[in-house]
């Protein structure tokens, strides 16, 4: 087991990811999901304060890592809400074939090794009508601050758990048979620049 990545990385995940700024940016998505909801990603479970009860009627959390899980514990008890655990990769979801009626995203395709692989699950699992709901940082187009994020992601992905701050996140949602239907993307106020470069909105099936 790596110690820095199964320990410290779920409680650092859970300072930084929790800021006031991302908070925001998460009461702005998660709102939206309905039915039977897959969270790829799910983290230490921040998103849960968020969604609106009466529209969704599971939740399956996608989270590989046990760290991330055991930190999640203390978010999950406090919503009330029950989360069904999905302990593998995201570019292997244990689910059948349209099983979901929406899939989220938040602050995680940054950091899936084999992206390609997880969009096409998670675009095998969406159920016709169902949409992808993401909020997630990536390249700036600022050509400034988009070449500083390529010259400090080689080493920044190790120290934030694989986290890519350049990935050009609508295009890769389009090349996995996506239609990005809403899009909304800006700066975020209050976080850096190299990491506060947000796109915001959903897609569906082509």
């Amino acid at each position: 087991m790596n110690l820095y990545h199964e320990l410290c990385l779920p409680h650092l995940t859970n300072c930084v990811c929790g800021m006031k700024a991302l908070q925001r940016q998460r009461a702005l998505i998660v709102p939206l999901a309905r039915g039977r909801v897959l969270e790829v990603g799910m983290g230490t479970a921040l998103n849960l304060p968020f969604y609106d009860r009466e529209q969704v009627s599971c939740i399956w959390g996608l989270e590989p890592s046990p760290g991330m899980r055991k930190a999640a514990e203390k978010n999950v008890r406090r919503s009330g809400l029950e989360v069904r655990w999905l302990d593998l990769p995201a570019a292997t979801i244990p689910l059948e074939d349209a099983s979901v009626d929406t899939v989220l995203l938040t602050f995680t395709l940054c950091s899936i090794n084999d992206w390609r692989g997880a969009l096409a699950e998670m675009r095998r699992v969406l159920a016709p009508g169902g949409k992808l709901l993401f909020c997630e940082h990536g390249a700036a187009p600022d050509a400034g601050v988009l070449r500083w994020q390529e010259r400090i992601t080689p080493w920044w992905q190790h120290l934030a758990g694989g986290c890519h701050l350049d990935r050009p996140i609508p295009r890769q949602i389009a090349s996995a048979g996506f239609r990005v239907t809403a899009l909304e993307a800006g700066y975020a106020a209050g976080v850096p620049k190299l990491a506060g470069y947000t796109y915001r909105g959903w897609a569906e099936k082509e």
